[in-house]
């Protein structure tokens, strides 16, 4: 069966293709929006990560016909009340950098002792018109600075628990091994091998 991830983000369709390989996901082939000639800007208008992946991927299941997923992830920092949650990627404004956003990041918890945060992301999946959602989350906490060069985003600045380094300075199979994305990948997993869909 072929699947269609419905993102243009380059750094998660590598971090889905590593996480989904053949040897994870036997039965389903997983296409890129590029595979299939879907290149139209999708507006993530949403308030909720929910919302912003279903978007996603009603959006593609609409034009194209085939069954796909989506995703959305945030950060949500506890000492800010969450922030900066469903607006991460945007977080310093449109059209930031990802060091920008963890610099804006770090300069407001400057002298905040409570670094606790997590990382949730939410897989939408529409299936022959049904909807169905996932998720996956990873606590940890937030560094005084930016350490390592893999990964994107705030993984520069997330140092999951029982670890002492961030996820930038992990390998790519280290993370993935862990992520807040491969725990809700999983979860889809299961319901489509459990459904045998």
């Amino acid at each position: 069966m072929e699947l269609v991830f419905a993102s243009n983000n380059k750094h998660k369709l590598s971090e889905i293709s590593e996480i989904l390989n053949p040897g994870n996901f036997k039965n389903y082939k997983i296409k890129s929006l590029h595979d299939i000639g879907f290149y139209d800007e999708i507006e993530e208008n949403g308030t909720t990560l929910e919302q912003n992946a279903l978007i996603k991927a009603m959006t593609v299941y609409k034009a194209s016909g085939q069954n796909c997923f989506a995703d959305d992830s945030g950060l949500f920092v506890n000492a800010l009340n969450g922030r900066p949650g469903v607006y991460s990627a945007r977080y310093a404004g449109k059209n930031c950098t990802f060091a920008q956003n963890n610099e804006k990041l770090l300069g407001e918890l400057k002298n905040e002792p409570n670094r606790k945060a997590f990382f949730k992301t939410i897989v939408a999946l529409v299936l022959n018109g049904e909807i169905h959602y996932f998720e996956g989350k990873i606590e940890g906490n937030i560094s005084t600075l930016p350490s390592g060069t893999t990964g994107f985003g705030y993984d520069p600045v997330f140092i999951p628990d029982g670890f002492n380094i961030s996820f930038a300075q992990m390998t790519s199979e280290q993370k993935n091994s862990i992520s807040h994305r491969r725990r809700a990948l999983n979860k889809m997993t299961e319901f489509l091998n459990q459904n045998k869909v």
